[in-house]
């Protein structure tokens, strides 16, 4: 009889690969509480990140593995920026001319996954693994999950009937991708509640878009990515801000691009139209990563901020806000109960249309188009007219991270 023993190798730990649309830091938040709420759940699961700046200095920040290949990937947050105008991205026109950009990330990202055996990739936004994968089922050996914040192309009205047409092809598309290769997606979460998706169409003769979406994903609930502020965090960060009982706080904000930097400075001419009527008002605008505050003249009263990574609690301690269209600034926003201005960028159909539904449904914040900011008395006077008056908006649900987690949990 063999004496020979055998000694079973030990198990491979498992490995997760966070993908994490770079474009604004909102995704990034949310991203990095879902990870973190899942790495509670699975202590034994490592998490790598692939992505790219201003995301990967959050992550940094936060102690998380940031994979070096997140060096070879070109940058979208530059190429949207280079499509800007004044206040103004054609967001659909310019993720239609990334082609380059997309073809590069997605074999960036292959090479990485050929390298590493991962169990799970979660794609939030990921346009170009999720399209790649469904075009190349062949190349899919791990688990894969889609987040998302809005289902569905649609068509800015002054653009006319070619932008229409595309917004539906495009659309369409993406629902043949969906009915042909289902296996592609494991997971497809949707960041809200059904009522959240616009009751709208994705083109002549294709599905509602609402009824199609409840039918095809999980929902989660909204994802803020922090609990809120008690009354001494707000007082406490109030205090460390070096702002005063006495004091008004306006903050403003643009996100992670540097697409916001004429909403800026049309705030700055506002400024002392709004102090010389309250001179108590304070102003702190956040310039974000991407765009630097030295640019900017020095006004008084107004304190100028690059990146800040706990804006959260910045936007919680404020008395108003004036901000971007940008989903996670504003719902920060409502769950904190602030009163707010937002400015959809021009043509951007997200900002326009799928966040201004889901902000309608919450009943919180005043649009404002940017023509009528333009006006440094008007903007003035709407920023001082929200000053003190009613919140009545919805609660902002919470959780929504921890859900997320138990749903990509059941993946591995």
């Amino acid at each position: 009889m063999s004496t020979r023993t055998w000694t079973r190798a030990p198990a491979r730990p498992l490995r997760a690969l966070y993908l994490s649309s770079p474009i604004g830091l909102g995704h990034a938040r949310r991203d990095l509480a879902i990870a973190q709420e899942l790495k509670l759940l699975r202590p034994d699961l490592q998490i790598d990140w692939l992505t790219q700046h201003p995301v990967t200095r959050m992550l940094e920040d936060a102690g998380e593995l940031v994979h070096p290949g997140s060096a070879w990937l070109a940058s979208e947050s530059a190429h949207i920026e280079s499509e800007s105008g004044e206040h103004d991205l054609h967001v659909f026109g310019a993720i239609r001319d990334m082609d380059e950009i997309l073809v590069n990330n997605f074999m960036v990202f292959n090479d990485v996954v050929e390298q590493t055996p991962y169990d799970l990739v979660i794609g939030d936004e990921s346009w170009d693994v999720d399209y790649f994968l469904h075009e190349n089922p062949e190349l899919k050996h791990f688990s894969f999950a889609w987040l998302t914040d809005f289902v569905g192309w649609l068509p800015m009205p002054d653009l006319g009937e070619r932008e229409a047409l595309l917004t539906a092809d495009y659309n369409a598309e993406m629902l043949e991708q969906r009915a042909r290769h289902r296996r592609i997606r494991d997971r497809q979460v949707f960041v809200g509640n059904p009522e959240d998706v616009v009751d709208e169409s994705f083109g002549p003769g294709l599905p509602n878009i609402r009824e199609w979406t409840t039918t095809n994903y999980d929902f989660a609930g909204y994802v803020t990515g922090f609990d809120p502020p008690t009354p001494g965090e707000v007082a406490r960060s109030r205090r460390e801000m070096g702002y005063g009982t006495d004091d008004i706080l306006c903050v403003v904000a643009v996100g992670g691009s540097a697409v916001g930097e004429p909403l800026l400075r049309r705030v700055l001419d506002a400024v002392p139209l709004a102090r010389a009527r309250l001179p108590e008002l304070r102003f702190l605008i956040v310039t974000g990563p991407r765009i630097d505050p030295a640019t900017f003249p020095s006004v008084e009263g107004v304190e100028l901020r690059g990146y800040v990574p706990d804006l959260y609690l910045r936007i919680a301690a404020a008395d108003v806000a004036v901000v971007q269209a940008g989903l996670t600034t504003t719902m920060e926003l409502t769950a904190a109960r602030v009163p707010f201005l937002y400015v959809p960028l021009r043509h951007h159909f997200e900002q326009s249309f799928h966040v201004h539904h889901r902000l309608q449904n919450y009943r919180a914040g005043r649009r404002v188009d940017y023509d009528d900011a333009s006006d440094p008395e008007w903007l003035a006077d709407a920023i001082l007219k929200q000053i003190g008056c009613e919140v009545t908006s919805l609660p902002v649900e919470s959780g929504g991270a921890g859900r997320v987690a138990a749903m990509l949990e059941e993946l591995l």
